[in-house]
């Protein structure tokens, strides 16, 4: 083969005296119809095993048939466009291109566009032009971003995307405006005021707001911050004494026309009467004092504050007491939310004493025989004790009761020995009547200290 290179190639190479040949393609990526319509070669014959080595050659031309084998390319992967807001629906955003080197009916691109930012924007199928859709309305404010997708397709449904991104242009069609026409604030000699205008243009300069004082009375009293609105006093009036001197009022309120202008073009503006009270600084310091005077003008934000930090308060609260309760629940006991600091109470010992004397309360007392079986009888009842009554000595012999003092004779055997019988068993009760005393003592004061408890929690 003589022309194409290595792109085709003849089978077989050696024939004897006259065959038949086929040529073969090599290289497909080499035959494209986008680049090569056709493909022109020789073909050559030349004898081997002769000395003449006769040739022959044959020109051959191959038309090459077009396959749908590309698809449609966009000219760069995204676009960025920009429309001015409140354009008329039906407005020209911008204008996509995509290819397709195939030809015939391959060749041709069909557009569409899909995403989310999509619903406000329609494509030409076959120009590429992205227009509004008529009944769209474009807002800065609103929305100043849309983002979708334009895709190229053949008739085979080959096809590429790309991205478009669509930015609305900020025109200045808000002029500024105060919250209110007329406004109140209270200002303390050393310390400004605040004014505000809000301008609902989304870019800049169409939302940068200068501040200005169109008419005051006098007109050398006050300054206003251009960039802030903040007013205060010129630096000369430094104390009340100064404003009464230079108004005749007795109130020192005074009325100004302030005015707040954007920076667009054109540019629009508004104005606001502002009427100050000027007063004394208060003998109240720091911050809470500076947050009460500003917010002199406006209870409701004291009001809420307060509220605020009644609120945190409450929930602190109930928070520390809902853990002091499920830590007692857990425990099996309930505590008080104090802790009660209770003096301990010293263990005293009850003793008993037996007075050999005991002085009555009432005078004529002391005239009364007392009967100790008696007494340990009442004892006894009083202590809710059942005790047998002692029997009574025995009699002492007639001799012994008629002699004297001095002559003591010595009893019998006999006689001593039930006595100390007698005195042992009335010791013994007079021990068991204490021992009882004793027991109820200490169960009242028991009692006590558990009433004095209770009474304590």
């Amino acid at each position: 083969m003589v022309g194409p290179g290595t792109t085709l190639r003849v089978i077989p190479q050696t024939v004897l005296n006259q065959a038949q040949v086929t040529v073969i393609v090599e290289d497909s990526a080499a035959i494209d119809y986008e680049q090569f319509h056709f493909l022109t070669f020789k073909l050559l014959a030349v004898e081997i095993d002769t000395p003449e080595r006769f040739s022959a050659t044959a020109d051959i031309i191959i038309h090459l048939l077009d396959t749908n084998d590309n698809i449609p390319k966009f000219s760069s992967d995204y676009y960025v466009a920009g429309i001015p807001e409140n354009s008329p629906g039906g407005s020209k955003v911008i204008t996509v291109t995509a290819t397709d080197p195939d030809s015939g009916l391959w060749g041709e691109v069909k557009y569409s566009i899909y995403g989310s930012g999509a619903d406000l924007f329609l494509i030409h199928s076959t120009s590429g032009i992205i227009y509004t859709q008529p009944w769209a309305s474009l807002d800065a404010e609103a929305k100043s971003k849309y983002s979708f997708y334009v895709k190229a397709e053949d008739a085979e449904g080959k096809y590429s995307r790309a991205e478009v991104f669509v930015s609305v242009q900020d025109l200045n069609d808000h002029p500024p405006e105060f919250n209110q026409d007329f406004l109140e604030k209270t200002m303390v000699i050393g310390a400004p005021v605040k004014i505000e205008a809000v301008d609902d243009d989304a870019e800049e300069p169409n939302n940068v707001i200068e501040y200005s004082i169109m008419r005051a009375d006098p007109d050398d009293v006050f300054d206003i911050n251009a960039d802030t609105g903040e007013i205060k006093l010129k630096p000369y009036i430094k104390s009340l004494d100064i404003v009464q001197n230079i108004t005749k009022q007795r109130d020192c309120t005074w009325s100004l026309v302030v005015q707040a202008r954007d920076r667009g073009s054109p540019s629009f503006s508004t104005t606001t009467v502002v009427k100050i009270d000027i007063t004394e600084a208060t003998q109240l310091k720091g911050p809470m004092a500076a947050f009460l005077m500003q917010s002199r003008e406006n209870p409701i934000k004291v009001l809420g504050m307060i509220a605020g930090v009644i609120s945190v308060i409450v929930v602190v609260t109930i928070v520390i007491s809902t853990a002091i309760f499920m830590r007692n629940q857990k425990s099996n006991r309930i505590m008080p939310a104090r802790r009660i600091i209770r003096k301990r109470q010293r263990d005293h010992k009850l003793l008993a004493f037996r007075l050999p004397f005991h002085r009555p309360d009432n005078p004529a007392n002391k005239f009364l025989v007392r009967d100790p079986e008696k007494e340990l009888e009442n004892i006894n009842h009083n202590n809710n004790i059942n005790m047998s009554r002692p029997p009574p000595p025995p009699p002492l012999c007639g001799a012994a009761m008629s002699l004297p003092p001095q002559y003591h004779p010595r009893p019998s055997q006999g006689h001593c020995s039930a006595h100390r019988a007698t005195r042992k068993s009335v010791r013994t009760k007079e021990t068991n009547i204490n021992s009882a005393l004793v027991s109820e003592l200490k169960m009242r004061l028991e009692q006590k200290k558990m009433q004095m408890q209770n009474t304590d929690i």
